[in-house]
């Protein structure tokens, strides 16, 4: 079969089904992974699906939302990193906001045991890690539950974060971009991604590469609106450059065997301290609580 055939193919069992996976793709074409990724991108230049994380979603799928179980799955090695990258982040005796997304929940529980620390979150999940954690003052935040994220949403969590001041959010998003910022499928969680943003001095995203460019239905912010982005080696050296020059930091993770990638990292293994004059304490780097935007 040519690949304008598989590729015609691909598109009908995407449009049919709502959604198709690489690694069912391959078998089903018996052709490598590799060659099913091209074909997807090739679909998504021409306007015809969107790719996601593991697949495609048919064009104008923008509030596709892939569950909790298999978003864990997806990028583990990536997200590890990233989280172990971001504990250089956490605040000394500080409160940080922990938003509801896979990589956020990984940093939550990499958090050492001798940290101490308040946190407030609107995850299941994360709340569950972080309970008996001896050195954190746990505050969760009521609402709503979405069944597929497991995270508070709505007036009673909207109305929790506009009443308190954290020194960092560590938030996550389903798609990011210079044009069209951060973006999630859903508008509750886009509404109380965007108040806990307002209710932090520092903004932190974590988000694996393979999230850049996505976009879906829901936008909660600009990329201005980050002080730093944490994401793997896998992003572009152009897409790092134009983050940049919107005024956001970027740090990008090497993976096992590569270089130090552009934005100032660290070894793999070694949380990072990639700001100059500043001190790793227990897995974070002092004086980074302050972000360089005003946030008043």
């Amino acid at each position: 079969m040519y690949a304008p055939e598989r590729q015609q193919e691909i598109l009908r069992l995407a449009r049919d089904g709502g959604r198709v996976d690489v690694v069912s793709l391959a078998e089903e074409f018996q052709v490598t992974a590799e060659t099913i990724r091209r074909d997807l991108k090739a679909l998504d230049r021409a306007g015809l699906v969107q790719r996601v994380h593991g697949g495609a979603i048919p064009a104008g799928r923008l509030d596709f939302e892939p569950d909790l179980a298999e978003r864990e799955s997806t990028a583990a090695d990536q997200k590890d990193r990233i989280a172990q990258a971001a504990l250089a982040e956490l605040p000394i005796d500080g409160t940080v906001v922990l938003d509801a997304g896979t990589t956020v929940a990984r940093l939550a529980a990499a958090i050492p045991l001798e940290a101490t620390l308040t946190a407030v979150t609107h995850s299941l999940p994360i709340a569950a890690r972080l309970a008996d954690h001896p050195g954190i003052q746990l505050h969760l935040v009521g609402g709503r539950v979405r069944h597929r994220t497991r995270a508070a949403v709505d007036a009673w969590a909207l109305r929790a974060y506009g009443e308190i001041r954290a020194d960092v959010l560590f938030v996550a998003a389903n798609g990011f971009s210079p044009d069209h910022g951060l973006t999630t499928p859903d508008l509750a969680e886009a509404a109380v991604k965007r108040a806990a943003m307002a209710a932090a001095r520092r903004v932190v995203l974590l988000a694996d590469s393979s999230k850049c460019g996505q976009e879906h239905f829901a936008r909660f912010g600009a990329l201005s609106d980050v002080d730093l982005l944490i994401t793997d080696s896998g992003l572009s050296p152009e897409d790092t450059l134009a983050i940049e020059r919107d005024g956001t930091e970027v740090l990008r993770v090497p993976g096992t065997g590569t270089g130090t990638g552009t934005g100032t990292g660290a070894s793999e293994g070694k949380a990072p301290a990639h700001a100059t004059g500043k001190v790793v304490v227990n897995g974070s780097v002092e004086g980074r609580t302050a972000g360089r935007k005003a946030r008043a």
